[in-house]
């Protein structure tokens, strides 16, 4: 995927950039970020737990390993995580898991890149809209049997999609999006293939009552949304965010925050690393350095 312009160096130098994530999965834009001259701080907001009641996705993947799917669509990088935790349990690697019959489709170019790390070969994703809609709209498949593991709080429309193409799609809560942290017992634990992880740059946390006080001086630039979820917490939790701009990472981030009442400055257009810089850049380009 070709990357988007080099920034200006002075776009960015100075901002202070908060990264409603986990540090973890903060890391490869934070690194960015620190690159371009801006400090980018995390404030986790929301973390992900093992479905409550596990039979129905184990029931499904027993399902897939035994080649009774067509297609395997991951909607998310947490997919490939639970998917990680279920091949783990079973004592094979994931992609001894996934049957060499089974395709596999998917949204985003982390969960793409994390897949294919592993040994599976990615057969549909998006390059462009990466979302459900970009996904659908390449979507010219025949009929079929459809394995859609999702969080609880997933929107319907992937599935309805799917199944409006023809698709017999078997959709089940693969893990709960809960408020930051889990439960000890109850937390994801399998760690992400090193392809999609940035070992260095782990940017500085900073607490509830820090960011509070960072709106409240105007000393935070920007506060990048990652997830509708996430949307909802901020606004939940700061409903005065002073002269910070709000980022989204892609437009159905972008669409709950707005209902929510928050400003959006800029949305990405790829949901990555690069396309957030990018919108940030957008935003602070004509607007000079911060004192």
């Amino acid at each position: 995927m070709p990357h988007p312009k080099p920034l200006e160096p002075k776009a960015l130098a100075g901002r202070r950039i908060l990264l409603a994530r986990t540090a973890d999965r903060a890391r490869a834009l934070a690194s960015l970020l620190t690159g371009a001259g801006a400090e980018p701080v995390v404030l986790p907001l929301i973390d992900f737990e093992r479905a409550e009641d596990q039979s129905p996705l184990d029931a499904a993947v027993d399902r897939l390993s035994a080649g009774g799917f067509d297609w395997l669509v991951v909607s998310s990088i947490t997919t490939v995580r639970v998917l990680l935790e279920q091949a783990a349990e079973r004592g094979v690697a994931l992609a001894h898991l996934v049957p060499a019959g089974t395709r596999v489709a998917t949204i985003g170019e982390s969960s793409r890149r994390a897949l294919e790390s592993v040994g599976l070969a990615v057969a549909l994703a998006p390059t462009e809209a990466q979302s459900a809609e970009g996904l659908l709209g390449l979507w010219t498949a025949a009929p079929a049997q459809v394995f859609l593991p999702q969080a609880d709080i997933a929107a319907p429309g992937l599935r309805e999609g799917l199944a409006a193409k023809g698709a017999d799609v078997t959709a089940v809560t693969a893990y709960h999006t809960v408020d930051y942290p889990a439960r000890t017992e109850r937390r994801l634990t399998a760690e992400l293939p090193s392809a999609v992880v940035v070992q260095d740059h782990a940017p500085r946390m900073v607490s509830p009552a820090e960011a509070r006080e960072a709106f409240d001086a105007g000393t935070m630039d920007a506060v990048v949304l990652a997830s509708p979820s996430g949307a909802r917490r901020i606004a939940r939790d700061f409903p005065e965010l002073g002269r910070c701009q709000v980022i989204a990472i892609g437009r159905p981030t972008a669409a709950a925050a707005s209902q929510l009442g928050l400003t959006v400055a800029a949305t990405a257009k790829e949901p990555t690393p690069d396309g957030i810089v990018a919108a940030l850049e957008s935003v602070f380009a004509n607007e000079g350095n911060p004192q």
